[in-house]
């Protein structure tokens, strides 16, 4: 495992999107070599300008590369990734490694895991908790879980591209960490589009009242930067709402599953639901038009008037 560290390691990565884009960019800019892949090509043919290089398929990376890193968009792409006929653990070698770290169950962890182990490689669950800004400065976080050694020996890549990063335990326990960690990302930004609802309809400006709610100690960081955005009406999506509905429903069915009751998860989840079928591709923190909406809040953002039930733009 100590080849991870040297300078011509050879890393794979599967799902060059807009988290995985910038994952793969820092990657490069540390000086790695990156054998990208993606199933639509032009997604990783951008990246060749930085030094990338590009794999025809998955059978093809999976056979060069002695790290596997992949970012991709749920439980089914995951699985299809390594298990098809024409996957990763079909062409893997033996004595290589897998970084898997997308947001998943894990279920589908802890099945992959046992994959890996008949495959002779060592496997980390390792979902990354951060929004695109935060890929692209290299501050994410990383939850890990499965093989300790890999964990370990990893380490200059993972400082390649977070600014934290922690070993949760065994296979699974990564993922379930990012599910506890975006469950209060989710619930949280719920309760703040309520609060920001509540303090209008008693008359509290707008601006006034997301600029003090920004330095009182009950915002989180995650939080923060969302407020000023929320300010100038800028919803574009930095953790589009499509994906915190996915995370709400796998939060939701390992809680389902482990029996654990989470009633103000599914409420959260409801309300998501609710901004995510507007059909537009916006920051889950939107969910904060929808609570004016509902509360019939007339507001003024950033030259626009939304008044309740209309929107114009």
């Amino acid at each position: 495992m100590n080849s991870l560290v040297k300078e011509n390691t050879r890393l794979g990565f599967i799902g060059i999107g807009n988290m995985g884009s910038r994952i793969a960019k820092r990657l490069l800019e540390h000086g790695y070599q990156v054998i990208a892949y993606n199933r639509s090509r032009e997604a990783a043919q951008a990246l060749v300008k930085y030094g990338a290089t590009v794999a025809e398929s998955i059978a093809e990376l999976a056979s060069e590369a002695d790290v596997i890193l992949s970012s991709l968009t749920n439980d089914d792409a995951v699985k299809s990734v390594y298990t098809d006929p024409e996957g990763v653990f079909a062409h893997v070698r033996r004595s290589s490694a897998i970084i898997e770290m997308s947001t998943v169950l894990p279920a589908t962890s802890r099945e992959l895991y046992e994959l890996s182990r008949k495959a002779g490689v060592k496997f980390l669950d390792s979902p990354v908790s951060g929004s695109t800004p935060s890929a692209e400065e290299g501050t994410l976080t990383l939850f890990c879980g499965g093989d300790e050694e890999l964990f370990q020996a990893a380490q200059p890549i993972f400082s390649s591209i977070a600014g934290q990063y922690f070993y949760l335990g065994g296979s699974g326990s990564g993922t379930a960490m990012k599910l506890v960690a975006n469950t209060l990302l989710g619930v949280g930004m719920q309760a703040i589009a309520e609060s920001v609802a509540l303090g209008q309809k008693e008359g509290l400006d707008r601006h006034r009242l997301l600029e003090v709610l920004s330095h009182t100690a009950v915002i989180a960081p995650a939080h923060l930067g969302k407020l000023s955005r929320a300010d100038v009406g800028d919803y574009s999506a930095q953790f589009a709402i499509r994906l915190m509905n996915k995370d709400f429903g796998l939060v939701l069915e390992t809680a389902a599953a482990a029996r654990v009751p989470m009633p103000a998860t599914a409420a959260a989840f409801q309300m998501n639901v609710a901004e995510f079928n507007e059909g537009k591709e916006e920051d889950f923190s939107a969910v904060i038009t929808l609570m004016e909406r509902l509360a019939r809040v007339e507001t003024s953002e950033a030259g626009n008037r939304r008044v309740a039930g209309t929107v114009s733009v």
